[in-house]
């Protein structure tokens, strides 16, 4: 047992509005008062920067690449966004008018490296009823069976296929729009629709979750269509391979009219740059990861802007969506990447999931656990509305963003649709994760 019956029958009575906890004797200021535990995570006394401190307080762990890792941009921009979203919730009330949300004590950087990962879990994990975000596929994967151990939820900063499948992620991750996999899917659809079906097909992609689960949903994508997938073009982040000459030879060599990207901006950028160097006059389409607003700085930019087009599952810098205008509102200054949109979205589950847990009478881990089964998440817009817990994915739900590289707009990106569904997404049924890295 996690909770101990005594701290159990406590955390009840908070839900149910009696008084729980004293600060010592002789303490003038809330914030020299020793945290009062509740249960792991939560404590009756209040935040360190408190905005109203006669509430409790609720600590959620962030685990992510916050500096030196292949994704550091996006990561600290998700980072900088979830501490807004969480910023305003307090401000507005907090979970249930009883506790404010703390995502900045126990935040550590784990520069997209699985051996910190687990070593910062293992620090923190004592610490925190949840985690607000969990940054990276194989990393979360490393530290599951330890979160399943201690009930621990997380945000999933990641778009892994098998994080829909509740007997894969044990219904501890809250995962948010669609995966890689379908993502490869709806792109292609919008490609066939708006620029031309394409002949023939190349894939490049990092090893692993990411790379593997685009991959798969090109495969399945050019099974249902009749179309070729010709080279499936496997890679790593330059701070491992030095350069993607590699890839761009590979690509010169088969001639496709489409490359389907799914690497780091740094290295889609080069290779679309490198390729169209050499006469290359196809076309890319990207995940959302490969997007960075600073490939339009670099001297492939022209190229760039012409040949390449990005999905995203949610509503971004421009978008007019509640919840797009709501993150651009809260932001001091314009981010770097689109990684500011996507923590702000991805924040929307946790608030229901607490709001529902205390709400029930049940804020701690086991409790939180239990209340993501049917928890259904309205992202104002910015994402469709999505229930967790359900068989297996429904494709026929998901939508994306369409963007363009537009050099004059925030971030490098201008929105071409949102909201797209193409006709595959109805003919596709995923039964198990289109990839296990």
């Amino acid at each position: 047992m996690l909770v101990t019956t005594f701290r159990s029958r406590l955390l009840r009575m908070v839900a149910a509005g009696a008084v729980v906890g004293t600060v010592a004797a002789g303490c003038s200021s809330a914030e020299n008062a020793a945290p009062v535990e509740i249960t792991p995570g939560v404590t009756s006394t209040p935040c360190p920067h408190a905005i109203d401190t006669d509430k409790g307080c609720i600590y959620l762990g962030v685990l992510s690449d916050l500096d030196g890792g292949p994704f550091a941009a996006l990561g600290k921009d998700m980072n900088d966004a979830q501490s807004a979203f969480w910023r305003q919730v307090n401000e507005a009330g907090g979970i249930g008018g009883r506790f404010e949300v703390d995502v900045t004590t126990y935040s550590r950087n784990t520069a997209y490296d699985a051996r910190r990962h687990l070593d910062s879990y293992r620090e923190i994990e004592p610490k925190v009823l949840a985690l607000a975000m969990s940054l990276g596929t194989v990393q979360t994967q490393g530290v599951l069976d330890r979160m399943d151990a201690a009930d621990m939820v997380a945000t999933a900063g990641t778009l892994w296929s098998g994080w829909q499948f509740e007997d894969v992620d044990k219904g501890l991750v809250l995962e948010s729009g669609y995966s890689y996999c379908a993502e490869a899917i709806i792109g292609l659809d919008w490609e066939r629709e708006h620029r031309a079906k394409p002949r023939k097909i190349v894939t490049v992609s990092d090893t692993g979750d990411y790379g593997g689960d685009y991959s798969a949903g090109a495969r399945k994508w050019a099974e249902t269509n009749g179309v070729a997938i010709e080279h499936e073009i496997q890679t790593a982040p330059n701070a491992q391979v030095g350069n993607q000459d590699g890839p761009v030879a590979e690509i010169l060599a088969a001639a496709p009219d489409l490359v389907l990207l799914a690497t780091g901006p740094a290295e889609a950028g080069e290779i679309m740059g490198k390729t169209a160097l050499a006469g290359f006059t196809g076309r890319f389409l990207g995940s959302a990861p490969t997007w960075n607003g600073g490939l339009l700085k670099t001297p492939a930019a022209e190229s760039i802007t012409a040949m390449y087009n990005s999905t995203s599952p949610l509503d971004g810098w421009d978008g007019t969506s509640t919840g797009a205008k709501r993150a651009r509102q809260s932001a001091s200054q314009e981010p770097t990447t689109w990684g500011y949109s996507a923590g702000w979205m991805f924040s929307y589950p946790m608030q229901a999931l607490l709001n529902r847990a205390l709400a029930e009478g049940k804020l701690d881990r086991h409790g939180v656990r239990e209340s993501v089964r049917g928890l259904t998440v309205d992202y104002e817009g910015a994402i469709a509305p999505y229930t967790y817990g359900g068989a297996r994915p429904d494709l026929s739900q998901q939508r994306a963003v369409i963007t363009a590289p537009d050099v004059t707009q925030p971030l490098g990106a201008r929105t071409l649709t949102t909201g797209y569904h193409g006709k595959t997404q109805e003919k596709v049924t995923l039964t198990e994760p289109c990839v296990r890295p």
